[in-house]
């Protein structure tokens, strides 16, 4: 059996990018009784640039309410905090210790963003972000972590470090394989770049019904006149559209803007019954869940309490094997 590790990023209601991209693929992942699958929000990780308290516990929140309104098993899979397993902070120093300066400062994070803002914007929490990150993975002895090829990096990094102790140490952590996700879906945001809240492009499917569909209407589109026909794989509308509907509904509507007399706003208006019908039911769980956020907790904590187990056993080899154990 498998250890399957996902980080997910802290950083407010996930998108429909998100649901799509992430969300959806994990619920799955999380159902396989053949592996185990182990999530944890990153809470840790978003101090690097987020301050503000108050946000990083609404961010925490909306984030699990997603998940668990998507349909994450707790049962089968493991959903908790970053920070609520402090292990992975002691295991952070000691994989620090055996990290070369010069590998860290070429790690993408820290270039681009020392980069653009110069070193004094840069804080010492990003350089050792990849660090954490290291620790994120080993500390569960885990097998396999799917990434997008920009990421590939930090899974090299960590080999390197785990290697590094390996080699001096004798096997004490399990080398994790990347799994890059070739077919990770591509979401466009309303201007038909890649949907990111970098961006500001973003759909909230949780958002407020009204909310929602003044979204969908902000959607860039053609300026074809009504009765011309159009390409429907140039449109954002369609192209979403077509990541949530069967093949009988997307080539209905694929007609419809081909035939002409057919114009973007009753396709942006199809589009949001689509969101509506495909996510009612998570709507409403997670509207439950954030009003009711001892759930949440509950939840949380399960998660978190099967993922120490991991913890404790992998940093009692970790600490034995670098003389911080007992001296008898």
């Amino acid at each position: 059996m498998a250890r399957i590790l996902t980080g997910i990023q802290s950083t407010g209601v996930p998108h429909l990018g998100n649901l799509l991209g992430a969300l959806e693929p994990g619920v799955k992942l999380s159902e396989q009784k053949e592996n185990t699958a182990i999530f944890f929000i990153a809470d840790l990780h978003s101090l690097t640039s987020l301050k503000d308290t108050a946000a990083r516990v609404e961010n925490i929140k909306s984030v699990a309410a997603a998940w668990l309104a998507c349909g994450f098993d707790t049962n089968q899979g493991i959903l908790f905090r970053q920070s609520e397993v402090p292990e992975v902070c002691e295991l952070t120093w000691y994989l620090s210790c055996f990290a070369p300066f010069p590998m860290l400062a070429n790690a993408h994070s820290f270039k681009d963003k020392s980069a653009k803002q110069g070193l004094s914007e840069v804080n010492a929490g990003l350089f050792t972000y990849p660090v954490l990150m290291a620790a994120d993975i080993l500390l569960y002895d885990t097998d396999i972590v799917p990434v997008g090829k920009d990421q590939i990096q930090h899974i090299e990094i960590t080999r390197d470090i785990a290697s590094s102790i390996n080699h001096q140490h004798g096997e004490i952590f399990i080398l994790p394989k990347a799994q890059v996700e070739e077919q990770v879906k591509v979401v466009p945001g309303i201007d038909g770049q890649k949907m990111s809240k970098s961006y500001g492009n973003t759909i909230n499917v949780f958002e407020e019904e009204k909310k929602l569909k003044k979204s969908i209407n902000r959607i860039i589109t053609g300026s074809e006149p009504l009765e011309a026909p159009k390409n429907p794989d140039n449109c954002t509308v369609f192209q979403l559209y077509s990541l949530l509907a069967d093949t009988s509904e997307i080539n209905t509507l694929r007609n419809a803007y081909q035939e002409g007399n057919f114009g973007y706003g009753a396709a942006k208006q199809i589009l949001f019954e689509k969101i509506m019908e495909k996510y009612e039911v998570p709507r409403q769980k997670y509207m439950t869940f954030m009003q009711n956020p001892e759930s949440i907790e509950t939840a949380l904590r399960l998660g978190q309490d099967k993922a120490r187990a991991y913890a404790t056993s992998v940093l009692d080899r970790v600490r034995g094997a670098l003389g911080f154990g007992s001296i008898i």
